[in-house]
């Protein structure tokens, strides 16, 4: 078992201290830094950011949000802070939820299984430095009838293959990132219903061609030191409200 550290959505608290505990953490052997993302502060600036001012510890994505970004931009963000930062970068995705979706980034939620099945798809294809070229339900690259030709990742590569997580809470959600991911981002995990979970990974795991060498799963658990019960209550309800309500209804319980 590795530990791991999470600063949440960034913008919601102090900063400097967020940055002081990375540097920390880094000091320490923690294996990586999770950076999340809402309407507010993305999480790719962060973790570059973060990713400038520590030297090993994993830089992570908890997640991209799917529909605020096209799958080849999503690929170009994961290289380059893959490059900039010595191989240190962990692709986290997700759909996010109706009210983020629609109502900020203007994409509509439909089918959002569907969706993050060709995603992954064109992401791991385009990171893998192959010409992309994908025609589904969702996503056609290039265009047809169109000047565009298939393309391929323009950066310098490097022998660190980025790995792509999948948040899912719900049964399908699971089953989708044991069958097309390389690691599971538990969101709300409790060690109750934890082996109802895994066993929802290892049936998608079931689908694959061929079982992966290593699948890795990360459970997020929030948590507050201190004697004051009220204030670390206060310190954790943030994440809670802002991962609940409309978006747990939608997206996480797929």
């Amino acid at each position: 078992m590795k530990l791991g550290i999470s600063c949440g959505f960034w913008g919601m608290g102090r900063d400097a201290d967020n940055l002081a505990l990375a540097q920390r953490a880094d000091e320490l052997g923690v294996d990586v830094f999770w950076a999340s993302e809402a309407y507010g502060p993305d999480a790719a600036s962060v973790l570059a950011w973060v990713g400038a001012q520590t030297k090993n510890i994993g830089l992570g994505a908890g997640v991209l949000q799917i529909p605020g970004r096209t799958p080849a931009m999503t690929a170009m963000t994961a290289g380059s802070i893959d490059n900039l930062s010595g191989g240190r970068f962990r692709l986290g995705l997700g759909v996010s939820g109706p009210q983020v979706s629609e109502g900020w980034h203007g994409v509509g939620f439909a089918k959002p299984l569907g969706r993050t099945r060709e995603y992954v798809s064109i992401v791991r294809s385009a990171l893998d430095r192959k010409p992309v070229s994908y025609e589904g339900e969702h996503f056609t690259l290039p265009l047809p009838d169109g000047a565009g030709k298939a393309l391929r990742l323009n950066i310098v590569p490097n022998k660190h293959r980025v790995p792509i997580y999948l948040a899912a809470v719900g049964p399908k959600n699971l089953e989708l990132a044991g069958e097309l991911a390389d690691g599971w981002l538990g969101v709300f995990v409790s060690p109750e219903y934890l082996d109802e979970q895994i066993e929802g990974l290892k049936r998608g795991q079931a689908r694959r061609a061929e079982a992966p060498e290593h699948f890795e799963v990360d459970a997020t658990v929030p948590i507050a030191v201190g004697e004051d019960l009220g204030r670390c209550a206060s310190l954790i309800a943030p994440m809670l409200r802002s991962t609940s309500g409309d978006g747990l209804k939608g997206a996480q319980l797929l």
